[in-house]
């Protein structure tokens, strides 16, 4: 049976195979658009540029998700009732007391990043301020400080940089398609396995970014389970979250910013809680909200 500790370990080396896989794309990308136009120089950029980005996600990923949703640091005056509440969870759970940012939005919604436990950061919207009650917003807070705990945060953020690098570029190939650009078989007689080549490799490229998403998506819907889990266990009080989701699943107008780069980062998803049905549901970040209260009533310790 898998436990809180167990995962923890699993995320780090989900961590490191996903990277894995984000690097064998983002080179068989470099490598077909370099035998496309017969430039190996492509190939070798695509590999530092890949490298680069791995090394940059890692450091700087949760800087560059905090731009992205438009989130601005907050002290202990701004808001001394949730910063208190923020301070006197992450003593609970044992771990330091995260960087707090607030995101201008009507919108319910909230998010943890950083690499590690040392460099959390949790952010909030104003509109799940507004909204919530002191125990829902514990709730909500529990959950967020329990990815940290959990370490899916350098997991989530990472996955996030790279999924936009490999869409930028598939995208910035199939655009120059469009403008000629001396193709290999232009300038050399390739024969039917050159033919082949370029269509498998035009079909792969066009598909990168969906393989990317689908490497994204298996950072697998129990991380939203079982950090709904660990909050429950750090507040004692799983009816808080059970409440706050409620309220969160009731609203479903997107975020002003809600990005697919950033969606899986949430703790419910920014495009609305009801934006996704019928064969989108495939494609879904989170469980349902009404999968999540149910498990969190009945048994909040199953994960």
């Amino acid at each position: 049976m898998a436990t809180l500790y167990t995962e923890q370990s699993k995320n780090l080396r989900k961590t490191w195979l996903l990277m894995g896989l984000f690097l064998a794309v983002i080179v068989a990308l470099g490598w077909f658009i370099s035998y496309y136009y017969n430039n190996p120089g492509i190939l070798y950029f695509a590999v530092i540029l890949s490298v680069a980005m791995n090394v940059i996600s890692f450091w700087n990923s949760d800087k560059i998700v905090m731009a992205l949703s438009g989130a601005k640091p907050i002290a202990e005056n701004d808001d001394p009732e949730l910063y208190h509440i923020v301070e006197n969870l992450a003593i609970t759970a044992g771990l330091p007391m995260p960087k707090l940012f607030m995101i201008d939005d009507p919108a319910p919604n909230a998010f943890a990043t950083g690499r590690d436990k040392a460099h959390g950061a949790v952010a909030v919207t104003s509109g799940l301020r507004a909204m919530l009650d002191k125990n829902e917003l514990e709730g909500v807070i529990a959950h967020e400080l329990s990815h940290i705990g959990n370490r899916d945060t350098l997991l989530s953020t990472s996955v996030a940089v790279l999924v936009g690098l490999v869409t930028i570029i598939a995208d910035v190939f199939l655009r120059s398609m469009w403008f000629g650009g001396g193709r290999r078989g232009d300038r050399e007689e390739g024969g039917q396995l050159g033919a082949i080549l370029a269509v498998i490799g035009i079909i792969f490229t066009i598909l990168s970014p969906l393989i990317a998403t689908l490497i994204q998506l298996a950072i697998s819907r129990k991380r939203e389970f079982l950090a709904d889990a660990s909050g429950a266990l750090l507040t004692r009080y799983p009816e808080g979250l059970a409440s706050a989701l409620g309220k969160i699943g009731n609203y479903s107008k997107p975020m002003r910013r809600a990005s697919n780069a950033t969606a899986h980062l949430f703790i419910s998803n920014p495009f609305g809680a009801r934006a996704m049905k019928g064969v989108a549901k495939l494609f879904m970040t989170h469980p349902p909200i009404e999968e999540r209260i149910r498990a969190l009533l009945g048994d909040n310790m199953r994960v």
